[in-house]
């Protein structure tokens, strides 16, 4: 196990840290989907922005989390990656659905 994972597994036992990691889930989930559909497209960030217009440094904050995309970005990559965009809500674990 790697220096990092042991201390992210430490600092999950508190209480506090542990619901602030969680609720950056959701952001996380969508940079890594963003990051893994361009790569199985076989596009480059360079090629991405060449074909959805988005420039290539907007990307590349958009997959290291520096930037929060609109819905219109997301779609935009998503049919530059020739692949379609699909959000759902789902219940949470104590929301009694």
């Amino acid at each position: 196990m790697s220096s990092f994972n042991e201390y992210l597994k430490e600092q999950m036992k508190d209480p506090e840290f542990k619901q602030e990691y969680d609720a950056l889930e959701p952001e996380f989930a969508i940079i890594q989907a963003l990051i893994d559909a361009r790569k199985a497209s076989g596009l480059t960030q360079k090629q991405l922005a060449e074909i959805t217009g988005i420039a290539q440094a907007d990307i590349s904050k958009l997959e290291n989390g520096n930037a929060n995309p609109s819905l219109r970005t997301l779609q935009r990559l998503a049919s530059g990656m020739g692949t379609s965009l699909k959000i759902e809500f789902v219940p949470t674990a104590n929301s009694g659905m």
